[in-house]
C-alpha cells in the first residue's frame, strides 16, 4: 500500500475536547471573564488566538496574549492529559503502516502539546512525519500552505494521497493542494462538508482509502 495518508489531528484521531474545554473554562475564570458562548467541543480546531478570541469577546492583542499564555500553561501541563483516541485509532494506524502507508499529521495544534499527546497515547510511531503550523518562524500562514510544503517536503504524489479531517479548513486544505478528502463526520466540524468520502468511524478507513484510490 504505497499511499500518503495525512491526517488532521483533534476531532480526527483524537478528542481532546474535554481538556481544551477545561482549558480554556480555567483561562478565562483565571482572567475574570466570563465565556462570551457555550464553551463546546464546535469551537475546537481553528488556531488558538481565533478560538480565545471567539470565547473571550477579547480584541485587544495585548490582553489576547495574556490569556493565550495562560492557556498554553494550563493546557500543556494539565488539559492535555485528558485527550483520548477515538475507537479504532491505534490498530488502523498500525495496520497502515504496516502495509506500507506513509503517514503525516497536519494540524493548526501547537507542536508541544502535539508531541506530547501522540507520545502519551502511543501513536507517534505510526507517522513519517508530525508538522503544525507553529514549527516555522513565523508559523504557516494556514493549513493548506503547511498542506503544499509537506507535498513537496517528502516528494507526496496528490493522485496517491489524500487528507482526513473534520473541518472545512480541512476540506479547504485538501482542495487547495489537489488532494482527495474524506470528512470524518464524527470529528467537531460541520456535520456535512464536499468530500471524496465520508467516515463514520476510523475503523472504516483502510476500506474507504483503498476504494478511493483505486478510482
Amino acid at each position: 500500500m504505497s499511499h500518503d495518508i495525512l491526517f488532521d489531528l483533534d476531532g480526527t484521531l483524537i478528542d481532546s475536547s474535554p481538556g481544551i474545554l477545561a482549558s480554556l473554562a480555567r483561562t478565562l475564570a483565571a482572567h475574570g471573564i466570563s465565556p462570551q458562548m457555550p464553551l463546546e467541543p464546535s469551537l475546537i480546531g481553528p488556531p488558538l488566538a481565533t478560538t480565545l478570541r471567539q470565547a473571550s469577546g477579547v480584541t485587544d492583542e495585548a490582553a489576547l496574549a495574556r490569556l493565550i499564555d495562560t492557556f498554553k500553561t494550563d493546557y500543556d501541563t494539565q488539559g492535555y492529559r485528558a485527550t483520548e483516541m477515538f475507537p479504532g485509532v491505534a490498530s488502523v494506524l498500525a495496520q497502515l503502516a504496516a502495509a506500507g502507508a506513509r503517514l503525516y499529521i497536519v494540524t493548526n495544534k501547537r507542536m508541544i502539546p502535539t508531541r506530547r499527546i501522540l507520545d502519551a497515547l502511543g501513536l507517534a510511531q505510526h507517522f513519517t512525519g508530525i508538522h503544525t503550523r507553529d514549527e516555522t518562524d513565523p508559523p504557516a500562514s494556514s493549513k493548506a500552505a503547511l498542506t503544499a510544503r509537506l507535498l513537496t517536503r517528502y516528494g507526496i504524489d496528490p493522485r496517491r494521497a489524500c487528507f482526513v479531517g473534520d473541518t472545512r479548513e480541512d476540506a479547504a486544505a485538501a482542495q487547495e493542494n489537489n488532494l482527495p478528502f474524506i470528512h470524518a463526520a464524527y470529528g467537531y466540524g460541520a456535520a456535512r462538508l464536499p468530500a471524496h468520502a465520508a467516515l463514520h468511524r476510523f475503523a472504516e478507513l483502510p476500506g474507504v482509502v483503498d476504494a478511493l484510490l483505486r478510482t
